[in-house]
């Protein structure tokens, strides 16, 4: 089935928000036309846009990212990042195209002086990933709109899903969710993982996810209409069909509803949908009670990291004909927007020593909500919240805990300040709490260097081969416990 049938009699149209107009050309783009348009796009915007490449894919292609902030190439304190990636499915084109069209959107309408346009870049810094799996769109752009198949060009050049192949934290948080003082955040990579085939798309995101501060992202796909949250894996292997919610099920929510209630068709009841009802749920639905898979870049950038991640299924049609695109651009524009600007609800701060300092890696708990957030190098944090009275904490080792009580209130137009000043103790509060193994061992990344120099590791050492483990190596992996990769040395 396909959404809508509004048929454009031009492959160009101006887009106006009153005033002056924006012109796009509504036309599929290869690799190269995207790449050339995004640093088109950052040239005509050189004050509030840059590109930059987070990696290559199989086939060498650029992971090309456009930024927009009124301070490109910097995190500003206090100022959120938000990230949108589309065509993690190669032939999952939709969202690839609308994030092209929004980043000449943003350009052009900053220039033209629309008022929410650079209040939102000026506040906010925004990073567009238009195609995580160049390499399968290719291969979905080959065989064209009428003869794409449903699967021709998912996978990457490996014929890897790379949405089954970030790391498994879910089945971690599950199977140690019971300990009194396990943390449901920044759950580091399990050893086992790399011995696995990594895509280096993946790792690619992985180290994007790592390198910056994301409060909020959002991945575009197709062949559905609805906006799908974590947690995507059920907590029980068995059930296929589980409600499976995170600690922050009511945060997820509400941001899913922005997008589906901004969106012109998504939450509405008479709404064509591709097989699934999700109607009466608004268009929303927690990703294992729709169908569960492990490896999702959702659930790892959850309990990765400080980012909340939405799956936005904006479709029935994955590779929609080209007349398409404009009506599917007007349908998803203001859901776009709208999802930017909730970046900025909740609670955002500083977290400082007596002496003026930032502390980088202070944790932030809210009471009641199982999962922490930490500060940014320069001890600035944000927490997504919805309205309500909280308690709020700060701790870092070596200080003591600072709580407040606050209270967000409905119609809450910004985001709530809420700063710390932690002071030094001889003893660290809660010395339990930061020596657990896990996170000694966050810090590991590519342990055993199967990318090479990429993430600057040091190279392994002449004649030895790590991809083959001895078989005590699965032993200690299986049991979360910190495998000794000094002993392969002496294998």
């Amino acid at each position: 089935c396909r959404v809508g049938n509004t048929l454009m009699p031009r492959t160009f149209a101006n887009i106006s928000d009153g005033g002056q107009s924006t012109v796009l050309q509504f036309t599929y783009h290869s690799n190269a036309q995207m790449f050339s348009i995004l640093k088109k796009t950052a040239a005509k915007c050189p004050q509030i846009s840059r590109t930059y490449s987070i990696g290559r894919s199989v086939e060498g292609k650029d992971l090309l990212v456009i930024e927009f902030s009124n301070n490109p190439g910097q995190h500003d304190l206090l100022e959120p990042e938000v990230k949108f990636i589309g065509n993690m499915h190669g032939n999952e084109v939709l969202g690839r195209q609308l994030l092209v069209y929004l980043a000449q959107y943003l350009c052009s309408e900053y220039l033209l002086g629309n008022e929410r346009i650079q209040t939102i870049i000026n506040s906010t810094r925004i990073h567009l990933l238009p195609s995580m799996n160049p390499d399968g769109y290719e291969i979905a752009a080959s065989e064209g709109h009428l003869y794409n198949g449903w699967t021709s060009g998912r996978a990457n050049a490996q014929n890897l899903d790379l949405n089954r192949n970030f790391p498994d934290l879910t089945s971690v948080y599950y199977n140690r969710r019971r300990f009194k003082r396990f943390r449901s955040d920044h759950i580091p990579i399990p050893d086992s993982y790399w011995m696995s085939k990594v895509a280096p798309e993946t790792y690619a995101v992985m180290k994007w996810i790592r390198s910056i501060p994301f409060v909020l992202s959002a991945s575009l796909h197709g062949g559905e209409l609805v906006i799908s949250y974590p947690f995507d894996f059920s907590r029980h292997p068995l059930e296929e069909k589980m409600f499976s919610p995170t600690p922050d099920e009511q945060v997820f929510k509400q941001l899913a509803r922005t997008y589906a209630d901004a969106h012109a068709t998504m939450s509405s009841n008479d709404t064509q949908r591709c097989g699934a009802s999700f109607a009466n749920n608004g268009g929303i639905v927690n990703g294992a009670l729709w169908y569960s898979f492990a490896g999702g870049m959702s659930d790892f950038n959850y309990l990765h990291s400080n980012c909340l991640e939405l799956t936005v299924e904006l479709g029935c049609d994955k590779f929609p004909a080209e007349e398409e695109l404009y009506p599917e651009w007007l349908r998803n524009k203001e859901a776009l927007l709208s999802f930017m600007e909730s970046v900025h609800r909740g609670i955002k701060g500083t977290v400082k020593d007596t002496d003026g300092n930032g502390i980088k890696g202070a944790i932030i708990s809210v009471k009641g909500i199982r999962h922490d957030v930490t500060t940014a190098d320069d001890g600035d944090y944000w927490r997504l919240l919805n309205s309500g009275v909280y308690i709020v904490s700060a701790v870092a080792p070596g200080y003591s805990r600072v709580a407040k009580r606050i209270r967000l209130p409905a119609r809450m137009q910004r985001t709530g300040r809420v700063d710390f000043v932690l002071k030094r103790v001889l003893v660290e509060p809660d010395l339990d709490y930061f020596s657990i193994p896990e996170l000694e061992n966050y810090e590991r990344f590519d342990p055993f260097n199967q990318f090479g120099q990429q993430d600057g590791a040091e190279p392994a050492e002449p004649n030895e081969d790590r991809s083959e483990k001895p078989w005590w190596w699965a032993y200690f992996s299986q049991m979360g416990i910190s495998t000794p990769t000094w002993l392969l040395r002496n294998y």
